[in-house]
């Protein structure tokens, strides 16, 4: 079997830090140490297609140093999986696949507004089903609630959790938080107690989020583990001026409390979050790709 997974390109080798789990409120390898993850999303499987390849990874992994990448599987928006579910599976696979083969861990991102709870158990039972024995694989069950309450996320979150565990014990899981991720206190206040091996995500777009979300995300830490799965020194939009004061600050944070993070993100418009520019030449960033790769660069 070895074999013949060296010749299609998956090596089912260890990660870095082997299987990832909780302890406290960090996240630690098998050798029960902390880790923290530092990586690159890719943007919209359902816009950007062009970039779920074997390539992409290996440029994140060799040119940006990432050690993590999240695969952004669109779910509302056209194209995406409700429009069709083959191409999505196609691509995610793709992503996870050349993931493995480089030894980097891989979050498998749900990238939805609403809730979507039938079809989130049947994307989350196949890629399971699929993946289980493999500990590289990050489960992330919803992107960016964009106005379900706490509640209605943690009733949601335990079902999807129930459907993972039937299958796949072990791996990491992050849950999202509402505010399109950034009102960590809230899930800080009434965690989810039915599983210990989860943390809980935060996205900040500097430009748009104010400095005192560092405050609520000191005093959520105080209970739960957070996972920066987005981050951007521009605004919440995704465009504007980059503010590379307070990303400084914001990177410093997470660094101080060993909180993994990714950049947003692998596409090539002209908007501040692309880290690549309409030309898609890897050797040719963008100013945000540019100041990404420097700061992944300086810790990694």
């Amino acid at each position: 079997m070895f074999a013949i997974l060296c010749l299609i390109g998956i090596v089912q080798s260890n990660p870095p830090f082997g299987r990832l789990s909780v302890k406290g409120n960090q996240i630690v390898g098998e050798s029960q140490k902390g880790v923290q993850l530092r990586g690159v999303g890719l943007s919209w499987h359902n816009w950007w297609h062009q970039f779920y390849t074997a390539d992409t990874i290996k440029h994140l992994k060799n040119d940006f140093h990432a050690n993590v990448v999240r695969a952004a599987i669109g779910v509302e928006k056209e194209g995406g999986f409700f429009d069709d579910e083959n191409r999505a599976y196609e691509d995610l696979y793709a992503v996870i696949d050349a993931a493995i083969a480089n030894g980097i861990y891989v979050i498998v991102d749900w990238q939805a507004f609403q809730t979507h709870l039938p079809e989130a158990t049947k994307f989350f039972q196949k890629v399971a089903d699929k993946y289980h024995s493999s500990s590289y694989i990050i489960y992330e069950l919803f992107n960016e609630p964009e106005s379900a309450s706490w509640s209605e996320i943690k009733s949601y979150s335990e079902s999807l959790i129930k459907t993972i565990r039937a299958i796949d014990s072990n791996n990491l899981i992050l849950v999202p938080t509402p505010n399109w991720d950034q009102y960590v206190k809230q899930a800080a206040a009434d965690p989810i107690t039915i599983d210990n091996n989860i943390a809980y995500t935060i996205h900040i777009y500097v430009g748009t989020h104010p400095l005192s979300y560092i405050d609520d995300a000191k005093e959520a830490l105080k209970t739960i583990p957070l996972f920066g799965t987005e981050i951007g020194a521009m605004n919440a939009d995704g465009d504007g001026a980059l503010d590379r004061a307070k990303f400084t600050q914001w990177i410093n944070f997470y660094e101080e409390n060993h909180i993994s993070y990714l950049a947003w993100a692998v596409q090539s418009k002209q908007e501040s979050d692309s880290i690549l520019k309409p030309s898609e030449n890897w050797n040719d960033l963008s100013e945000w790709g540019t100041l990404f790769k420097e700061t992944i660069t300086r810790y990694q």
